[in-house]
């Protein structure tokens, strides 16, 4: 059995606090995500997420039999779609 405690040096790679928020190291360092991973952080189930992926609505690529969500592609997804709802509800005002 692994010793997971402090200092145990071992990085959690899926998880999150008692409020369901995810760990910072899956947040913040990881290049690529799982497609569980991805759904997590997005907050839609496993198999919405896998369905969202064979449509092209979740960018993935795959690396041999892997399939992983490229975090930039993600957050840019994100980011355009945030910008799309900030334009609707919020249009710029010409003068």
């Amino acid at each position: 059995m692994r010793d997971q405690g402090i200092g145990s040096g071992v990085e959690p790679t899926v998880g999150g606090d008692s409020e369901g928020r995810p760990d910072q190291q899956l947040a913040d360092d990881r290049l690529t995500w799982t497609v569980p991973e991805a759904a997590r952080l997005l907050g839609i189930s496993k198999d919405c997420a896998y369905d969202a992926a064979r449509r092209g609505d979740l960018p993935v690529r795959f690396i041999g039999r892997r399939v992983v969500v490229p975090r930039t592609a993600l957050l840019r997804l994100l980011d355009e779609a945030h910008a799309q709802v900030d334009s609707t509800h919020h249009p710029t005002k010409a003068y």
